[in-house]
């Protein structure tokens, strides 16, 4: 990933995204104006941070970009495994309730927001097609992804093969520590393993990046790339909820194509 600056704010962008059709980013905490344990661009009122400075930091985002506010659509999180296909016409709902949003149309911005769970940015340059991806591990044990693809097939006539997909920063490998049943429903839904070794015989290390992968391949999904940046591990650029213990903010991906 490379990353960029505009202002204070810092933001990382792929490589297989460098089209001039696409325009997106994954943004640090860096550069806003929300202040104590959000500091600094909050991009979730759900936290408990005021809705003043979560808005400026909001706009301040669309602004590295020229995008007005209402060429934006976000979406409450519901951690499964929910799709919208999206276009103008759901740009007066403000939440979208849905874990994955894909759009055609052109100028419309999809951003979801994260706290250490993957972002996943796609990209279909033969159909002209964008989508976006929240895949924490509930998300991944119930297949988000794939869901994200097979909707992009259906609504697109997106092929697998030609899908580009970019798995952005969050919990790294080592930090990633959960106790058996939940390391069993990740697993339970990957195609090879992704569990490493834990000095407790009740833990396990999990690899959510390689998981995230290893389902798109299972898709026929190939041209996959891995930002491999940890949040846990880095929480002066990131928030991270397991590292601040579930008191923090909420940084923002965006997409969108042109």
């Amino acid at each position: 990933m490379k990353r960029q600056t505009h202002n204070a704010l810092a933001y990382y962008q792929f490589d297989s995204l460098d089209s001039p059709r696409i325009a997106h980013g994954v943004f640090t905490r860096l550069g806003g104006v929300s202040e104590g344990i959000y500091a600094s661009l909050n991009l979730s009122r759900s936290t408990g941070d005021a809705a003043e400075p979560v808005n400026e930091n909001r706009a301040r985002m669309n602004a590295t970009f020229g995008l007005p506010y209402e060429d934006t659509l976000t979406s409450w999180l519901v951690h499964g495994n929910r799709v919208r296909v999206l276009s103008w016409d759901d740009r007066s709902q403000n939440d979208v309730h849905a874990d994955a949003m894909v759009t055609q149309t052109p100028g419309l911005a999809l951003t979801l927001r994260f706290a250490d769970c993957v972002p996943v940015l796609f990209y279909d340059p033969i159909q002209k097609a964008i989508g976006i991806a929240h895949a924490g591990w509930p998300g991944i044990a119930c297949n988000v992804l794939r869901e994200t693809v097979a909707t992009m097939q259906a609504a697109f006539g997106s092929q697998p093969q030609g899908l580009v997909a970019c798995v952005g920063p969050s919990i790294g490998p080592t930090k990633f520590e959960v106790g058996l049943d939940v390391a069993e429903k990740i697993q339970a839904a990957v195609p090879e393993d992704v569990t490493l070794a834990h000095p407790d015989p009740q833990k396990k290390y999990m690899n959510l990046w390689r998981a995230a992968q290893a389902q798109l391949n299972a898709c026929g999904v190939q041209q996959v790339e891995i930002a491999g940046l940890c949040t846990v591990s880095n929480t002066h650029e990131w928030f991270s909820h397991r590292a601040e213990q579930g008191k923090t903010g909420r940084f923002g991906a965006m997409i969108q194509m042109t």
